[in-house]
């Protein structure tokens, strides 16, 4: 799958993802050729371009949940994007708490882990999709926490505005490291358009002035006082935030993997909570079976010599309690390893996913089913 800018489409190219338009209706199914008509239709959606499955590529797989995921997001994109633009001209907005209620039913009491699928985003719309993606991983990690109610709604809702101050710079930062002055610009703005919107309760407010000052004074060398360290639903909004800004698709830049995201998560305790990173965990898929991963495998050879190399292998059965230490299929020795095992663990670490063109994980159905029996 190749990504095709949109002056670059061409009639016969064959779609690798769906088109929705903002009421969530398909326009356009996965491998539909494109037609001249179909091109000029989507060159009006501002859209930087498209994913477009090559020549002889099959069409790769997708769950239910995944496209209902994907189209959730471009309906509320549009959404958002309404509603943002609305609050930076000192407007009220048209759906923002019908747009909250929506991702906290579909988000907060899911009784299963969910694909979280990122979709290529610019600096245009770098705004709109972060908030949105922040507003849903604040609902699922929330579900894990047993929030509910005015809380959940605090929370989800300060995800939606929480970084609408980028909506005034020229040039929005659209990766996961900000300059520390950028930051306190952003929240700046962000507080000051938000008192013109002036529609909010005060504890949404202070809940967003809180995840921002949070945001601003990390990395900094900057003291962060411990009642701000200690705020569980500041902490919520910090860590969804880090996790989409770590693993978005940009158009400059590589997006880090889930697993490498995680790691720097749970690698850095004094500043993400690892209560709320393991919330977040066990809300989302990061290595479940068909997973195809990277291995540093570390092995002493007859010889007695020891080497280090990188070798492939799928994940035939996940591990909730351990994510990191699931059973591994190694494709060079065609054996199986359980990563839990402290013996195994000596020999082979996982370091990082492989992933398609368009951030999804590549599936091995066949050894999957050959061997998740296991």
């Amino acid at each position: 799958m190749i990504f095709v800018k949109v002056d670059d489409l061409k009639t016969g190219m064959r779609l690798g993802k769906p088109i929705y338009n903002k009421n969530g209706v398909l326009l356009y199914d996965r491998d539909t050729k494109l037609t001249m008509q179909a091109i000029y239709g989507i060159k009006n959606f501002n859209l930087m371009g498209l994913y477009i499955l090559e020549p002889a590529e099959p069409l790769p797989p997708m769950t239910e949940d995944d496209v209902n995921f994907e189209r959730f997001q471009t309906m509320a994109v549009f959404s958002i994007r309404e509603d943002i633009d609305l609050i930076a001209l000192g407007k009220k907005d048209k759906g923002l708490d019908w747009l909250c209620s929506l991702v906290i039913k579909n988000y907060s009491t899911l009784d299963h882990k969910i694909n979280f699928v990122q979709s290529l985003r610019s600096s245009e719309d770098f705004v709109y999709k972060h908030v949105l993606n922040v507003a849903i991983l604040s609902a699922l990690i929330s579900g894990q926490l047993g929030v509910k109610g005015g809380r959940l709604n605090m929370i989800v809702k300060a995800a939606l505005l929480h970084d609408i101050g980028m909506k005034r710079l020229a040039q929005v930062p659209d990766g996961a490291e900000v300059d520390p002055e950028i930051r306190r610009v952003i929240k700046n703005n962000t507080e000051e358009m938000l008192r013109t919107y002036g529609s909010l309760d005060d504890d949404i407010m202070k809940l967003i002035s809180q995840m921002q000052e949070r945001y601003c004074r990390e990395g900094t060398g900057a003291e962060i006082p411990e009642a701000l360290r200690m705020n569980v639903n500041a902490n919520i909004l910090f860590i969804a935030d880090t996790y989409d800004r770590l693993t978005a698709m940009k158009s400059v830049s590589e997006p880090t993997s889930e697993i490498l995201a995680i790691r720097h998560l749970l690698d850095n305790e004094e500043s993400y909570d690892p209560m709320i990173v393991n919330a977040l965990i066990k809300a989302i898929n990061i290595l479940y079976p068909g997973v195809c991963v990277e291995l540093k495998v570390t092995r002493k050879e007859i010889t007695g010599e020891v080497v280090e190399r990188m070798e492939k292998g799928l994940v035939v059965k996940g591990n909730d309690d351990a994510i990191f230490e699931p059973m591994i299929l190694e494709f060079r020795s065609n054996q199986l390893f359980d990563l839990s095992l402290p013996s195994v663990q000596k020999e082979m670490q996982i370091v990082d996913v492989m992933k398609t063109m368009d951030n999804r994980i590549k599936l091995d159905s066949d050894l999957l089913n050959q061997f998740q029996t296991v």
